[in-house]
């Protein structure tokens, strides 16, 4: 069985079409410098609707939480136990050390190994239709 694919809509097809080049966008808000996760149409801080931006990140990260599945939550997943879930606070590419926090798999590694702390970077997962799924494996 075939992953289940995230849908894309207005709103998130700027991060969803650089998934394609394997770009990986934060949204921002040009009015009070914040970054924001997940994609909004109003700035959850300031409530500004016109100045939200995307800006890249380079997709490096920490595991801020962590959880083993040993059963899977979706049975698209059953072929994938034990895998990791994880809260990643990724760098959201202000220049500034400001981060965001997405949840995401852990993957390339023994699940049992990733412990909060460990330091993450970017991969990804093709998707059916030529985006790409954004994911994080150990850094060395």
């Amino acid at each position: 069985m075939a992953r289940i694919e995230p849908n894309a809509t207005e709103l998130t097809d700027p991060f969803w079409d650089a998934t394609r080049e394997r770009r990986y966008l934060v949204q921002w808000c040009g009015a009070c410098g914040q970054p924001i996760f997940y994609p909004r149409e109003v700035c959850p801080r300031c409530l500004v609707a016109d100045a939200l931006e995307w800006r890249e990140s380079n997709g490096t990260g920490t595991v801020y939480a962590v959880s083993v599945q040993h059963r899977p939550a979706n049975p698209t997943m059953a072929d994938r136990v034990p895998y990791v879930v994880a809260l990643v606070e990724v760098d959201a590419g202000g220049g500034h050390g400001q981060t965001v926090r997405v949840m995401s798999n852990v993957i390339n590694c023994d699940p049992e190994s990733i412990l909060v702390g460990d330091a993450v970077s970017l991969t990804w997962e093709e998707l059916s239709d030529g985006r790409n799924l954004p994911q994080f494996e150990p850094r060395a």
